[in-house]
């Protein structure tokens, strides 16, 4: 069975699914055939079931949740950090408000984390990998920056006004969920055990043969400077990532929960996890 997976195309998601696009982890019946995609695409396609399994951002779960639930495995948290506000110049994170930020999109986990410190916070969507150079250039006052751009900010003289993971732990004492795995609800259950199963070993794989995988994500890296490449996706390829465990699905709630409280996505909504010990 082809088992149609799509991720984006950063060295975080090519570490975790190193193996399984190398073919060193296999599902025996399964064929997996990787589609590469920005996350808020993954998004939008997502609410029309294109995929089986897919990438989200954890706060688009409400629109998919009739089609989708969530894998226990392949999840992006930030344990302590997260995606960052930045400046060409020195902004204190109260003023925000009176700010236009460059936005990767409004289905994205990050722009609700935003949403919630600062309300009134006005917004432009475009491609994450644009919003650095804008920032600079003056197009935007400031810019909420995701993946590698949270480690290479400075090398062009910009200015952090907020760590949101940093907000999010001081509000919740949780860590802060971004992005997760859906597999549609109606595969066979078999085969969404099957295919959850080989995802988890691909992530350990990685983990375990960390030099290898790692060099695989480099050509996803934006010709990042591979320790810089390592250190992201050591922030982002964790514990978390194996398994949610009660803590991480907890956060998933809350995250939920202030969004929908907030009126920033629909609900209440209770998610819905394949739990590791139903897909052992």
């Amino acid at each position: 069975m082809d088992i149609r997976l799509a991720h984006s195309p950063d060295s975080d998601d090519a570490f975790m699914f190193y193996a399984l696009a190398t073919r060193k982890v296999q599902a025996p019946g399964l064929k997996f055939t990787h589609i590469l995609s920005d996350i808020e695409t993954l998004n939008r396609e997502a609410q029309q079931e294109t995929y089986d399994i897919t990438a989200i951002s954890l706060s688009a779960y409400p629109l998919v949740k009739d089609k989708y639930v969530l894998t226990d495995c392949g999840a992006s948290f930030g344990d302590g950090y997260g995606p960052l506000v930045v400046a060409n110049r020195p902004i204190q994170a109260k003023d925000l408000a009176a700010c236009r930020v460059a936005v990767p999109g409004p289905m994205t986990s990050s722009y609700l984390v935003l949403k919630l410190f600062a309300p009134e916070v006005q917004t432009v969507t475009m491609p994450f990998d644009k919003i650095l150079a804008a920032v600079k250039e003056g197009a935007a006052d400031a810019g909420l920056i995701i993946h590698e751009g949270q480690l290479t900010y400075g090398q062009l003289g910009l200015h952090k006004v907020i760590d949101l993971g940093v907000w999010w732990q001081q509000q919740t004492k949780l860590p802060l969920p971004l992005g997760g795995n859906v597999i549609r609800r109606s595969l066979p259950r078999e085969v969404a055990v099957a295919a959850t199963r080989a995802i988890r070993r691909s992530i350990n794989y990685a983990l375990e043969h960390r030099e290898e995988a790692l060099n695989y994500a480099l050509q996803f890296a934006r010709e990042m400077d591979p320790e810089l490449a390592d250190r992201f996706v050591g922030m982002y390829v964790n514990r978390w990532t194996l398994s949610y465990g009660e803590v991480g699905r907890q956060a998933v709630r809350e995250l939920l929960a202030r969004g929908a409280a907030a009126g920033l996505i629909p609900g209440p909504v209770e998610p819905e996890f394949l739990l590791e010990e139903e897909a052992a």
